[in-house]
């Protein structure tokens, strides 16, 4: 990703943040963290990918929510931010953090199991 894209990409995730925050409520959105955000080389589309807590069913509302509000994240972000075109938006689920714990239970069970053979 070129530099400009970069800086674009980190006032994107900050504006999107901030307005998810500002705009909606916790018991509609959930815990929702925006974790990262991709753009293409001209600018015109950004992939953000966003970390929810919760289970399965919960985040999937989380991310139906945000496409029926995309709209209005998509002009506030053209107001705020200054290009030529606003970007669409895709959001997408991050489940690097649910990998994580999925990884980390299985190293425990592991060194649970070979805790008890060595007994």
């Amino acid at each position: 990703m070129s530099v400009r894209a970069e800086k674009v990409a980190s006032l994107i995730k900050e504006e999107v943040s901030t307005l998810v925050q500002r705009n909606f409520s916790m018991e509609e959105f959930g815990f929702l963290t925006v974790t990262e955000v991709r753009m293409t080389p001209d600018l015109r589309s950004a992939k953000i990918y966003v970390s929810v807590f919760g289970d399965g069913p919960r985040k999937e509302k989380t991310l139906a929510l945000l496409e029926e509000q995309k709209g209005f994240i998509r002009s506030s972000l053209g107001r705020v931010i200054r290009l030529k075109f606003t970007p669409t938006l895709t959001f997408l689920l991050d489940e690097t953090l649910d990998r994580a714990m999925k990884i980390e239970q299985i190293l425990q069970d592991l060194h649970k199991k070979s805790g008890t053979d060595e007994e």
